[in-house]
């Protein structure tokens, strides 16, 4: 049993642990991974954990809606998520549904570097591996705006 297939119990991992996790973890593991059947739960709890590192004291009065592309889903689809950060605080939206302010495109390995704090996200974008549409000064402080584990 590798380190990684700590992922599938995923909700018993702290960031700390999942960053260390990542940051240890080959690309190729990863892509395994993003690539099962333990993709939905993944997403689903690290989106769910977004609120919670979110820093309402550094976001100030931004008010916007922000759409998550992850590319690479087993079906060769995307899994699309939405946050709210209104009023001093970030939601997760239950479908992304609205008019997005900012929408980030980003394949699997690359979404699991920069949610790790081991991927430097204004690279990847620089590089083509992460695409931003819509407000790109919020996409630059987006990274800002949540309290990023560190491996």
């Amino acid at each position: 049993m590798s380190d990684l297939d700590a992922l599938g119990d995923f909700n018993n991992i702290d960031p700390k642990q999942f960053a260390q996790l990542v940051k240890n973890a080959p690309d190729s593991q990863l892509a395994d991974l993003m690539s099962s059947p333990q993709r939905k739960t993944i997403l689903d709890t690290i989106f769910s954990r977004f609120p919670e590192l979110f820093r309402a004291d550094r976001a100030g009065s931004t008010n916007a809606i922000i759409h998550w592309n992850i590319t690479g889903a087993p079906d060769g689809g995307t899994d699309s998520y939405e946050l709210v950060i209104a009023n001093g605080a970030c939601t997760l939206s239950p479908s992304p549904d609205q008019d997005p302010k900012l929408s980030i495109t980003v394949g699997p390995v690359d979404f699991l570097k920069v949610v790790a704090g081991v991927g430097n996200p204004m690279m990847m974008f620089m590089t083509g591996k992460l695409k931003a549409k819509g407000d790109l000064g919020l996409a630059a402080n987006i990274a800002n705006l949540f309290d990023i584990p560190k491996a």
